[in-house]
Protein backbone atom coordinates (compact mmCIF):
# COMPACT_ATOMS: atom_id res chain seq x y z
CA UNK A 1 0.00 0.00 0.00
CA UNK A 2 1.30 3.34 -0.81
CA UNK A 3 0.56 5.93 1.27
CA UNK A 4 0.90 9.77 0.33
CA UNK A 5 3.52 11.82 1.87
CA UNK A 6 1.96 15.16 3.67
CA UNK A 7 3.28 18.66 2.23
CA UNK A 8 5.46 18.94 5.67
CA UNK A 9 7.04 15.61 5.04
CA UNK A 10 7.87 16.28 1.58
CA UNK A 11 9.09 19.91 2.20
CA UNK A 12 11.42 18.08 4.58
CA UNK A 13 12.68 16.01 2.55
CA UNK A 14 13.12 18.54 -0.17
CA UNK A 15 15.22 20.58 2.37
CA UNK A 16 17.65 17.62 3.28
CA UNK A 17 18.52 17.58 -0.43
CA UNK A 18 18.97 21.07 -0.51
CA UNK A 19 21.09 21.55 2.01
CA UNK A 20 23.55 19.43 0.40
CA UNK A 21 22.94 21.13 -3.03
CA UNK A 22 23.23 24.55 -0.94
CA UNK A 23 27.21 23.62 -0.03
CA UNK A 24 27.95 23.87 -4.08
CA UNK A 25 25.99 26.93 -4.72
CA UNK A 26 27.35 29.15 -1.59
CA UNK A 27 30.96 27.76 -2.99
CA UNK A 28 29.90 30.47 -6.20
CA UNK A 29 28.06 33.32 -3.42
CA UNK A 30 24.49 31.87 -4.15
CA UNK A 31 22.18 30.62 -2.18
CA UNK A 32 18.83 28.43 -2.18
CA UNK A 33 15.62 28.65 -0.42
CA UNK A 34 12.51 26.43 -0.60
CA UNK A 35 9.22 28.45 -0.72
CA UNK A 36 6.74 25.60 -1.69
CA UNK A 37 5.74 22.49 -2.47
CA UNK A 38 2.50 21.23 -4.44
CA UNK A 39 1.67 17.68 -3.36
CA UNK A 40 -0.70 16.67 -5.87
CA UNK A 41 1.89 18.26 -8.87
CA UNK A 42 5.12 17.63 -7.24
CA UNK A 43 6.07 21.16 -8.25
CA UNK A 44 8.43 22.36 -5.90
CA UNK A 45 9.12 26.30 -5.87
CA UNK A 46 12.52 27.74 -5.16
CA UNK A 47 14.11 31.58 -4.52
CA UNK A 48 17.73 31.66 -5.87
CA UNK A 49 19.85 34.45 -3.38
CA UNK A 50 23.20 36.18 -4.22
CA UNK A 51 25.50 35.64 -6.72
CA UNK A 52 22.84 33.56 -8.52
CA UNK A 53 20.37 36.94 -9.03
CA UNK A 54 21.25 37.99 -12.29
CA UNK A 55 23.93 35.08 -12.84
CA UNK A 56 23.97 33.94 -16.58
CA UNK A 57 24.15 30.06 -15.28
CA UNK A 58 21.27 30.47 -12.79
CA UNK A 59 18.90 28.85 -15.58
CA UNK A 60 21.49 25.62 -15.98
CA UNK A 61 22.05 25.23 -11.75
CA UNK A 62 17.94 25.63 -11.26
CA UNK A 63 17.22 23.00 -13.57
CA UNK A 64 21.04 20.71 -14.26
CA UNK A 65 21.87 21.58 -10.14
CA UNK A 66 18.94 21.89 -8.17
CA UNK A 67 16.17 20.44 -10.30
CA UNK A 68 17.74 16.99 -11.49
CA UNK A 69 19.29 16.41 -8.01
CA UNK A 70 15.76 16.79 -6.06
CA UNK A 71 14.46 14.22 -9.13
CA UNK A 72 16.30 11.88 -8.12
CA UNK A 73 16.94 11.96 -4.39
CA UNK A 74 12.81 12.44 -4.05
CA UNK A 75 10.34 10.61 -6.62
CA UNK A 76 7.20 12.91 -6.08
CA UNK A 77 9.13 16.14 -7.79
CA UNK A 78 8.03 16.81 -11.06
CA UNK A 79 9.81 20.41 -11.47
CA UNK A 80 11.49 23.05 -9.58
CA UNK A 81 10.98 26.49 -10.60
CA UNK A 82 11.91 29.85 -9.84
CA UNK A 83 9.90 32.53 -7.77
CA UNK A 84 11.18 35.93 -7.09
Amino acid sequence: MDIAKTREQLMLEIERVLDVVREGIRMHAGNVELVDVNVESGQVKVRLYGACVGCPLADLTLKAGIEDTLKMMVPEVTEVVAVR
